[in-house]
């Protein structure tokens, strides 16, 4: 009986990828594999047909002759028609997939002995100067470091190290649920695949040992508030001799008494005098290079903002620098004595006496609250 064409059999085209290949073997594999069809011969010899189809089709060799010559140009080198090693058990079919999903380490082998160790996070609490200048902080961090005496792997010196006996080394187990074959690390070893009969002295056989270290972070100029410096290599030590983790510094500034800052911009607000307001004058103001002569025109009201260009922060991910906006508040004047007083009631009797409205604030409001209440009565 003539044999059916390989690709006809995996239902994919003679330019399938090799990972189109792979999908819709799994995929027949996965309907017709005899521990998801006990006694069902139909299903048995489709699956069958279809390991022998993947197993020319996956090999780059393979299928170039069969490309060319067919099933002739094969000589005998595909399959005997049933599953060949490595592929026939429902687990080691899709052994791959279930070693993404629990942590396997895939066909042939066990997980890693050593795994890399956990990262860690420091807060760091730095001035508002800090941050938009730069600066070198030494920080001190508590953490796992691999043991000396031991060099990480757990066993006192001159001691043995076996392979453990449930796993034989590898490290995991495989647990059958139904027709599923599942591969997880070993409860014995907890994946590390060795026991280790006489534990180290000084790290009771964790391989790590508590301590801590002090380290120099570079502040970068421009730095913000919930930024994170990355010291790679920094972090806890791995276990069993593998790599460290890295060492994440969240950065926090604190408020600062003169500037608010957003973004590249900085706040501040600028207290004036009533007389200054009104007439006009200059105000010198601290920026965080030194202070600046701000030009204040008169009849500035409370609230107006005038922008400093170029006085803001250069922040690391920006080329050039924010500006300073200035907020004026006007301050009334307190503690007057008795000219004065007098003085500031001859101004407003002047005030009062004018043709002209010198509160522009106070008519805009007065004329809303006059529209307000006659929409109320009326």
């Amino acid at each position: 009986m003539a044999k059916r064409d390989y690709y006809d059999i995996l239902g994919v085209s003679k330019s399938a990828s090799a990972d189109e290949i792979k999908k819709a073997y799994r995929r027949l594999a996965m309907k017709n594999h005899p521990d998801r069809n006990p006694d069902d011969e139909e299903a048995e010899a489709k699956f069958k047909e279809a390991s022998e189809a993947y197993e020319v089709l996956s090999d780059d060799q393979k299928r170039a002759a069969y490309d060319q010559f067919g099933h002739q140009g094969l000589g005998g080198a595909a399959g005997g028609g049933g599953p060949q090693p490595g592929a026939g058990g429902f687990e080691d079919i899709f052994g791959d997939i279930f070693s993404d999903i629990f942590g396997g380490g895939g066909r042939g082998g066990g997980r890693s002995r050593a795994s890399r160790g956990a990262d860690l996070r420091y807060d760091l609490e730095i001035d508002l100067e800090t941050a938009v200048k730069g600066a070198t902080e030494e920080v001190r961090i508590p953490t796992l470091e691999e043991c000396e005496t031991c060099g990480g792997d757990g066993a006192e010196p001159g001691s043995e190290v076996d392979n453990c006996g449930t796993c034989q080394g590898m490290g995991q187990v495989r647990i059958q649920q139904g027709f599923l074959s599942i591969q997880q690390a070993c409860p014995d070893c907890q994946g590390h695949g060795k026991r280790v009969r006489n534990p180290c002295r000084k790290c009771g056989g964790e391989g790590r040992v508590r301590s801590s270290k002090t380290l120099s972070v570079r502040i970068p100029a421009g730095v913000d508030n919930g930024d994170r410096i990355r010291l790679s290599g920094e972090g806890e030590a791995g276990e069993q001799g593998g790599p460290p983790g890295d060492l994440y510094v969240q950065v926090n500034v604190k408020p600062h008494d003169f500037f608010q800052r957003d973004g590249n911009d900085l706040y501040a607000d600028v207290p004036v005098d009533m007389v200054t307001a009104a007439l006009g004058g200059n105000v010198d103001v601290p920026t965080l290079n030194g202070k600046v002569n701000l030009r204040i025109p008169p009849e500035t009201q409370s609230g107006r903002s005038f922008r400093l260009r170029g006085k803001g922060v250069q922040s690391v991910r920006t080329s050039s620098p924010g500006d300073l906006l200035c907020r004026v508040h006007v301050e009334t004047p307190v503690n007057l004595n008795a000219e004065q007083k007098e003085l500031l009631e001859q101004l407003r009797e002047s005030l009062d006496n004018s043709s002209k409205s010198h509160s522009p604030k106070t008519t805009s409001w007065l004329d809303k609250a006059k529209r307000f209440f006659g929409e109320r009565v009326g």
